[in-house]
């Protein structure tokens, strides 16, 4: 069994901002600016669709696999030296769009997760394909698995309370379901046993609907470390890999979770 303990610390920078709707190039601006002055970090998250807003056009707001944001986000990284996320539409064929978080590292490389759960009460599942797979990364010694907004609601397939150590969303989650927001990400945090963190938009889109903001970060009891409110721009949390190892160690409650498989 690994020893979580003598990971480093891991540093996470989160944008929280409004979203200019179908507007590409402003959007890019816009998080490129608050990027320009960051601080040393080595994970930074953008919301859900941070590049056009959360579309159900999913075929004219679509980019190639290796598209203008995948571009940027990988020349963010690269420039920043921490992995950069953030998730778009995203064509793999004809007919086939996803809504697609993409892992972009410094060296260039990168991993992404589709998103399993779409949003019907928007039409989310008649424009988009669903996602099949989880998806775990590493960085610095950390188990890391991302997810996308509406997959908050589904426990099972966010759960690995033994293996993961950071679950975070990426959302553009509506002020009219905040308080399920802020009562679903400590449940995740403390069945999972681990650090959770969420980032999600502020302002109005073209639809009318408004957005509360509510970034935060949770550690593994459910205790709030870092809520950003209503509030837009860059907020920092650095979460401690020894502190979430004794309290493993202290609870460990996954030893007595139902087996199951996704």
């Amino acid at each position: 069994m690994r020893d979580l303990s003598i990971l480093p610390d891991l540093r996470l920078a989160l944008l929280q901002g409004p979203l200019a709707w179908h507007a590409v190039p402003a959007n890019l601006n816009y998080f490129g600016a608050l990027l320009a002055s960051l601080e040393a970090v080595d994970l930074v998250l953008l919301p859900e669709m941070f590049n056009t807003g959360f579309s159900m056009d999913s075929a004219s707001q679509a980019e190639p696999e290796m598209g203008i944001t995948t571009q940027w986000l990988l020349e963010q990284a690269r420039r920043l030296n921490a992995v950069v996320c953030g998730s778009l539409i995203v064509k793999v064929a004809e007919g086939d769009y996803r809504n697609r978080l993409i892992w972009a590292r410094p060296d260039g490389s990168l991993a992404h997760y589709d998103k399993r759960h779409l949003f019907r009460m928007a039409g989310e599942h008649h424009h988009f394909t669903a996602g099949e797979q989880q998806l775990q990364v590493e960085l610095k010694g950390w188990r890391i698995r991302p997810l996308i907004c509406y997959d908050l609601r589904f426990p099972v397939w966010s759960r690995d309370a033994e293996y993961t150590d950071l679950l975070f969303y990426l959302a553009s989650w509506p002020a009219a379901r905040r308080m399920a927001w802020n009562r679903l990400l400590p449940a995740r945090a403390i069945e999972n046993l681990c650090y959770v963190a969420a980032v999600n938009r502020t302002g109005t889109d073209q639809q009318g609907y408004a957005y509360s903001g509510d970034s935060q970060v949770l550690d593994f009891m459910g205790e709030t470390l870092l809520n950003a409110g209503d509030q837009d721009g860059v907020f920092y949390v650095s979460l401690q890999a020894n502190k979430l190892a004794e309290f493993k160690q202290r609870f460990p409650a996954y030893l007595d979770a139902d087996s199951f498989s996704w």
